[in-house]
């Protein structure tokens, strides 16, 4: 899910949103601005995204792929068992380090690397890319760091490449401090420039949270109706979230 290490306001020098590094090491981490804390990792789920599966199961996935923020590359291993060139990349060091070693264990081809989001050239990502599937990492940048983020891409992608983004919608933003607005319009303009949109729809996102870890990490919104409240799990208890499922093509 995950990218930069942290989201930071635009000014810098101030105290990280979110630590994923740390997530990634097994440490107890702060969510949103009243210190709510948890050494869960909403979402990982040892296995991959839903959507994501349905997706591939769509014809919608055609390799070379690239998955950004790709957290513990349950999403990257699934696409390349089904026959996928896959590079993945996280900015956190150890959720790249438990990755390979899931790779190394499955006897799977991808390659995963630690790289910036919002510097994808300087990083070493290579080109070529017919798909990028970003799941859950969009929404961790800030205005600019997505400018930069999908300016980027262009640069990594072949020509008419499909982009999938799943991001969370602006509902949560009641819920967990976001570094950027995640309503419909302004991901729309944030990707106007390099990117026409396909697709743009209300899905829901599986987490690996129950119903009671949820409502310790996000309390429910005073006034805030049931739907708000975010309290829908699927068969096996785990929380779904509101999200948007976006599909783009480079312009």
């Amino acid at each position: 899910m995950t990218d930069l290490h942290t989201a930071h306001d635009q000014q810098g020098g101030q105290e990280p949103a979110w630590d994923f590094e740390a997530m990634y090491q097994g440490r107890e981490v702060a969510f949103g601005a009243d210190d709510r804390r948890t050494d869960l990792i909403p979402w990982q789920l040892d296995a991959p995204q839903p959507l994501v599966v349905e997706l591939e199961a769509a014809g919608e996935i055609t390799g070379p792929v690239l998955e950004c923020g790709c957290g513990l590359g349950d999403n990257a291993l699934f696409l390349a068992g089904r026959g996928h060139e896959v590079t993945a990349f996280d900015a956190a060091p150890s959720a790249i380090e438990r990755s390979r070693a899931k790779a190394v264990a499955a006897g799977s081809p991808v390659t995963f690397m630690v790289a910036d989001a919002t510097d994808l050239h300087a990083s070493g990502v290579p080109g070529g890319f017919r798909t990028v599937v970003d799941s859950a990492m969009l929404h961790c940048l800030d205005a600019d760091q997505r400018r930069a983020y999908l300016a980027g891409l262009r640069q990594v992608c072949a020509p008419g490449a499909r982009l999938h983004v799943l991001c969370f919608r602006g509902e949560l933003a009641a819920h967990l401090k976001m570094p950027a607005a995640t309503d419909e319009r302004s991901l729309r303009e944030a990707l106007r420039d390099d990117w026409t949109i396909r697709r743009m729809e209300s899905r829901h996102y599986t987490t690996g949270l129950t119903h009671q870890a949820w409502q310790k990490l996000a309390p429910a919104v005073s006034g805030a109706s049931e739907q708000d409240d975010l309290v829908a799990v699927d068969e096996n208890g785990r929380v779904l979230l509101p999200f948007w499922q976006i599909t783009a093509e480079l312009t």
